[in-house]
């Protein structure tokens, strides 16, 4: 008996790694956002799929951004799409796209994503999957390193968030715009160790014709010069440049984890005020910093204003200290050194 094309055989098993790590009960809503295009036609196949085989309920949604002449007959395409594939039920949901200051890419963003938000919280999902590829995350990590934005963001997607993860970043990415972090569905990203390649064939195999967006082909929007310029990479250094920044994600983000886990762990040992110095001085500073961090806004500092030049300076109290002043903090607070711990108090009025 012949089996699926490898191309279908591969999304549905990276859905199924996806709906298995996320550890939905059954029962359990699922929703998938889907564009029309290859990508989120080949997730939304995958998921009608697999989900049953989990007693998993299937919401397809797909948002009109209302950009496009003719962009209500593609949406409501998209939805029959989903709806012949198996899907539960499928719905458009109409936004307007209100412009933010940061461009039209991440207007849009915002409104979808906050779209998708509602969808999600009116059925209760357990789960929202998005069809982002590892091309996707290839072109996150590319940009993330020509703006030297950290290895934070070179981590690009995680593969799994708790609420939405709304930290701005370039659609090239696939990341929505905004701030905050709502709690409610876990979003996923199944498709993160997928080629783009292999959603089209994916498609094609199941008879499925995506929409191709022509804002896909415009240089004025970042993402058309990121995905171009990467094409240009692979031409120039050869095949293996996506997997490679794909892989160099998901490594820093495995760093990065054991950091902050470590860091963590620290902060709740130390706990309240005042805290020791030579425990702190024997953390590595990778780790202090972030305990820092932690330690400082449990004592009442505002995260938003808690910069790395206050970091520094209290972490100056543990590692060149030379009998200086205190440091001042965010949230009216002061830290200072004696008798071989740290203290954190209200700054003295003047």
């Amino acid at each position: 008996m012949t089996g699926p094309h490898p191309a279908v055989a591969a999304c549905r098993w990276h859905v199924r790694r996806s709906l298995t790590v996320a550890a939905l009960a059954p029962g359990d809503t699922v929703v998938i956002a889907c564009s029309g295009g290859a990508d989120s036609l080949a997730l939304a196949a995958a998921v009608a799929f697999e989900a049953p085989k989990r007693d998993l309920a299937t919401v397809a949604v797909v948002v009109d951004h209302q950009l496009q002449d003719g962009s209500a007959a593609v949406a409501r395409r998209a939805a029959e799409q989903c709806r012949g594939l198996g899907v539960g039920r499928a719905q458009v949901r109409t936004v307007e796209v209100v412009a933010t200051g940061d461009g039209p890419e991440a207007a849009a963003r915002s409104a979808r994503y906050a779209a998708l938000d509602a969808a999600a919280a009116s059925c209760q999902a357990g789960a929202v999957l998005l069809g982002h590829t590892r091309d996707d995350q290839a072109e996150t990590v590319l940009l993330a390193l020509a703006r030297g934005s950290g290895p934070r963001a070179i981590t690009g997607m995680a593969p799994a968030t708790l609420g939405l993860d709304t930290q701005p970043r370039s659609s090239a990415a696939g990341r929505p715009a905004g701030a905050g972090r709502p709690a409610g569905a876990t979003w996923l990203r199944p498709l993160l160790g997928v080629t783009r390649e292999q959603t089209h064939a994916a498609c094609a195999a199941l008879g499925l014709q995506p929409w191709h967006d022509p804002h896909n082909d415009d240089p004025r929007y970042l993402r058309v010069r990121v995905r171009r310029a990467l094409a240009e990479l692979e031409e120039g250094i050869g095949p293996g440049v996506v997997a490679g920044l794909a892989r160099t994600a998901d490594l820093i983000r495995d760093d990065l984890t054991f950091l902050d886990d470590w860091a963590q762990r620290a902060a709740r040992d130390l706990g309240e005020s005042p805290w020791p110095v030579d425990e702190l001085v024997a953390l590595p500073a990778p780790v202090r910093s972030r305990v820092w961090r932690a330690l400082l806004r449990a004592a009442g500092s505002p995260a938003a204003s808690l910069g790395k030049v206050h970091i520094d300076a209290v972490d100056a109290l543990v590692t060149d200290w030379h009998g200086q002043r205190p440091a001042h903090v965010p949230g009216g607070l002061q830290a200072r050194r004696g008798g071989g711990v740290i203290v954190v108090e209200p700054r003295p009025v003047q």
